[in-house]
């Protein structure tokens, strides 16, 4: 079992509140994932959860126990850490079983998980390398290695890939979906990169300034963002975002003015009171493409055009000054200076009112 419960917990440090009343569920087996921008909370609630801290008011549970008073020692539950923690002095060999040792575990039996540790993670063939000797990756490996022979409740993994080069987080990202669905064993991770978390969570957590925005699976909080900061958070790159207002609603759907000018349709139906109300209009670059004759659209002019081969990148404004990032699908010969239209499916346009809620 791995159900880890929050509810209304608070963390303050003097008069420096971080975490404001977090209500949270995590579900046993689930991959969840703490996302959010630096100093939004995301660390500190993790480590109230391990027992690292204890929040200043709330309650915390682990399958259904009350455990705000249990050190972090007997809450069944291993940390991997940013900075890997190994002991350098020891072998791989021995970081995996210190904890075992000292909780006196029998020798056959620490025998027995370190072997199947070093199998599951392919790092058998360096058990009796001390950690200087080993990349980063591997580093990593015998990190988890070391969480994986207490079997615990839960793992908790605070930014654990954030010192790995671009190609080796990609490679390890694979590796960590694929011992959890080996494991189904809960994990909660911590990260600071919606890629991870997108490709990662079976659901996502969004924190900012210590709340929670949004909780919902990685498509929901795509296709569906509560409110313009999960919008632009979520999704690389992020949201286009244009000021506008609405002047009509029809049975199409709403009808919206952006950049003081062009009239849009979206497929929306806001309440008739809404006209005259000032909104955002989200659209993702993913979704534009270049207008075809008769489409709505977008009036823009080209500032930098990043060919990607299979895509083409392009920088734009439109009249009003407002930048618009559009990724083109296949290769385009565009040149910065060009004026071009741009255009998105209605169905794709997000809308958000004056205080950033989705409408």
């Amino acid at each position: 079992m791995g159900r880890i419960t929050l509810e209304k917990v608070t963390k303050s440090f003097g008069a420096v509140k971080i975490l404001h009343g977090i209500d949270l569920d995590i579900r046993d087996g689930e991959f969840i994932v703490f996302v959010g921008p630096s100093g939004c909370g995301k660390s500190t609630l993790l480590r109230q959860i391990a027992g690292l801290d204890k929040p200043t008011s709330g309650d915390i549970h682990i399958d259904g126990n009350h455990v705000n008073d249990v050190p972090a020692a007997d809450r069944g539950l291993a940390m991997v850490f940013q900075s890997y923690a190994l002991y350098p002095h020891m072998s791989v060999r021995q970081n995996l079983a210190f904890g075992l040792e000292n909780a006196r575990m029998p020798k056959a039996e620490i025998e027995s998980r370190i072997a199947e540790a070093a199998r599951m993670l392919e790092i058998g063939d360096y058990l009796d390398r001390r950690p200087g000797q080993l990349s980063g990756g591997q580093r990593q490996r015998v990190a988890i290695g070391r969480a994986i022979v207490r079997n615990p409740t839960a793992f908790l993994l605070d930014e654990p890939l954030s010192n790995l080069d671009a190609e080796l987080r990609i490679s390890m990202r694979a590796e960590l979906s694929a011992l959890h669905k080996r494991l189904r064993t809960t994990m909660i991770y911590v990260t600071h990169d919606q890629t991870e978390a997108m490709t990662l969570a079976n659901r996502i957590v969004v924190l900012r300034n210590g709340r929670i925005e949004q909780v919902g699976t990685p498509l929901e909080l795509y296709n569906t963002p509560a409110n313009r900061f999960v919008a632009g958070f979520i999704g690389a790159p992020s949201m286009n975002f244009l000021s506008g207002s609405i002047v009509g609603v029809g049975s199409e759907g709403t009808t919206v003015t952006v950049l003081g000018e062009e009239t849009l349709t979206v497929a929306h139906k806001a309440q008739s009171g809404a006209v005259g109300q000032a909104i955002t209009v989200g659209i993702r670059p993913h979704h534009i493409r270049l207008a075809g004759p008769g489409e709505q659209s977008i009036s823009t002019k080209v500032d930098l055009v990043e060919g990607l081969g299979s895509e083409t990148v392009v920088h734009a404004h439109a009249s009003g000054g407002e930048r618009l990032l559009a990724v083109l699908a296949g290769q385009h010969a565009l040149a910065s200076g060009e004026a071009i239209r741009l255009t998105f499916d209605a169905k794709d346009l997000h809308l958000f009112n004056e205080a950033g809620s989705r409408l």
